[in-house]
């Protein structure tokens, strides 16, 4: 046998290798990368400390056990008592952040959920029919790319009031544009495939092709920028939160809201700033690390 007809037949193999295996494949890629394996573990550490966190907080989040130390020129720090030290209504800092990750997490995934079912649906439209469908769907992909993200949703958010729902729904939307491209990307891609191709030469409906062969082979990518998504809607809920769109119950704590309520004691309390403001990167950094893996698992492309 040839050179050029053993590259043929290696290359035949892999196309006809089932999804499953490729996904077996990736899944124990990821279990050997170390970069993975930690940012899955920063991940569960949050969503553990979200889940639990009536048992690992000390105090309730709106509980002033020290507000008879707390006076106009002195916002006591970390100590033993109260590890990340006191806000500046003698709230332990501690349980707010521990409590916070509720708020801040909730919103990341919700608004990634919504921005990804939108992305979808405008993506199978676009994708699967193509034609004008495609033509009008992507100019209003591209119009929504050519606004600057953190503008629009800061636009949406003050239209539909301060809120954590409105965060979530501006969040969602400025992603919808993002996931849709992507999808409808995969889509046309997986439509000039052989397998495809047999089937439309078989004489089957477009509905069975489209959501039985071609989105499940073009889903992957997708779902590898959720992950990736995730970090930066943590960021950009807790920069609505700062600008003083979120959530207007000081009793419900939330990262971005925290750090906008110490914008006056920078100076006097900077563990005020400082313990929110870590938690955000370190929640951010385990999504990013973990999307960033799972990519180079997924896509040969990506692999170094």
């Amino acid at each position: 046998m040839s050179l050029s007809e053993v590259e043929a037949a290696t290359e035949s193999e892999q196309v006809e290798q089932p999804a499953g295996n490729l996904r077996k494949e990736a899944w124990k890629r990821l279990k050997r990368d170390p970069i993975a394996l930690v940012g899955f573990g920063l991940i569960a550490f949050f969503v553990l400390v979200a889940i639990f966190a009536p048992l690992i907080a000390p105090y309730a989040p709106d509980a002033q056990p020290g507000r008879g130390m707390i006076t106009p020129t002195n916002i006591p720090g970390p100590s033993a008592e109260h590890w990340f030290g006191l806000d500046a209504s003698g709230r332990d800092e501690f349980s707010r952040v521990v409590y916070g990750a509720r708020q801040s997490l909730l919103v990341g995934v919700v608004a990634t959920l919504f921005g990804m079912a939108g992305g979808l649906l405008l993506g199978v439209l676009a994708g699967a029919f193509g034609g004008k469908v495609d033509t009008v769907v992507m100019r209003i992909v591209d119009i929504m790319l050519s606004i600057p993200g953190l503008l629009m949703a800061i636009a949406i958010a003050a239209l539909l009031g301060a809120g954590l729902w409105s965060v979530m729904i501006a969040i969602a939307i400025i992603n919808v544009p993002v996931f849709a491209r992507l999808l409808r990307g995969q889509m046309l891609a997986q439509r000039g495939s052989d397998y495809v191709l047999a089937a439309v030469s078989l004489g089957v409906r477009r509905r069975p092709i489209v959501l039985g062969h071609i989105l499940p082979n073009s889903i992957s990518p997708v779902i590898v920028q959720a992950t990736l998504t995730l970090a930066t809607a943590i960021i950009e809920a807790a920069g609505l939160s700062f600008l003083g769109l979120g959530g207007a119950d000081p009793r419900v704590p939330e990262w971005g809201r925290m750090l906008a309520d110490t914008q006056r004691y920078l100076a006097s309390a900077p563990h005020l700033a400082f313990f929110p403001g870590i938690a955000i990167v370190i929640a951010a950094l385990g999504f990013t690390m973990l999307g960033e893996r799972l990519r180079e698992a997924i896509d040969p492309k990506y692999r170094r």
